[in-house]
């Protein structure tokens, strides 16, 4: 059973795997299940992030860099919504790809960043992250089950004037 941490990186991993796929594909059949399987995967782990991880790192970490960690999820859960609302034949859908890709780069830097990020962090507080390992685990399957097939519109936490619903 992986560790919070462990699990959360190993996301990271498939993603950036993902994305280096998408930008490597030709066609849009290919584009579109690469694109399909980034926004499942990352809609998946923002949600564990925000209903398990987060709050379990409130108070144990610089509240400014869980603050940005919340306003990068709604930054990235606008472009998902644009790219499982398009198709690969779209004006900017490619661009959206590599901009949701860029973001989560950025994103990811700041959770994995040596000594001052979120994970750095989280380890050297008194988090059970062995527990919040198997929470995240278990909720990341049922999760997977559940939006297989087609993804919930996306719910931007701290965006007050943005609506995602269609």
């Amino acid at each position: 059973m992986p560790n919070a941490i462990s699990l959360l990186k190993a996301d990271h991993r498939k993603v950036e795997d993902l994305f280096s796929d998408y930008e490597n594909a030709s066609g849009a059949v290919a584009k579109r299940k690469l694109a399909e399987q980034i926004c499942l995967e990352l809609t998946v782990h923002t949600q564990i992030e925000e209903e398990i991880f987060y709050p379990a790192c409130k108070g144990k970490v610089e509240a400014d860099l869980l603050d940005e960690s919340y306003v990068e999820h709604d930054g990235a859960k606008v472009l998902i919504a644009e790219i499982e609302g398009g198709k690969p034949s779209d004006d900017f859908y490619d661009a959206k790809v590599t901009v949701l890709a860029e973001q989560i780069k950025h994103h990811v830097h700041e959770e994995e960043a040596f000594l001052k990020g979120l994970f750095s962090q989280a380890k050297r507080s008194d988090i059970d992250l062995d527990a919040l390992g198997a929470e995240l685990e278990a909720r990341k399957e049922e999760l997977v089950k559940k939006y297989k097939k087609k993804l919930p519109t996306p719910e931007a936490r701290t965006f007050g004037t943005v609506s995602l619903a269609k």
